[in-house]
């Protein structure tokens, strides 16, 4: 997901991997495994904006967001801002048994349903 788009963000802007590692100061073996998902992505935030940067992806863009976000999920890790909302992280729980196809309790699909419309 995360090596993924980074691999096609380095592509679009015609970037070849040799030079794009050359520039974040990594081997390229290590940093193609990354891109094909057998490595996780660097979990610290200067490298990433590094990449962010070389890639020419600017903080408070959609694009960053997209880009921290898959980070983050390849990396096993519950973003941030998501931790710092009691309410979303009383609901993972529930959002995960309903992505696992575990029906949630009429009550916790209620309070999940105003938690949307409330817009997060």
């Amino acid at each position: 997901m995360f090596g993924q788009f980074v691999k096609d963000e380095r592509l679009t802007k015609g970037v070849g991997l040799r030079e794009f590692c050359r520039k974040l100061g990594i081997d390229a073996s290590n940093w193609s495994k990354i891109e094909r998902g057998t490595l996780a992505p660097p979990k610290d935030e200067k490298k990433l904006k590094k990449i962010a940067n070389i890639l020419g992806i600017h903080p408070a863009t959609n694009k960053w967001k997209d880009f921290k976000d898959q980070a983050n999920i390849d990396a096993g890790i519950i973003p941030k801002d998501l931790l710092s909302d009691k309410e979303v992280l009383n609901s993972l729980p529930m959002f995960f048994r309903t992505i696992r196809s575990e029906k949630p309790t009429p009550e916790e699909l209620d309070k999940l349903i105003k938690k949307i419309r409330k817009g997060g």
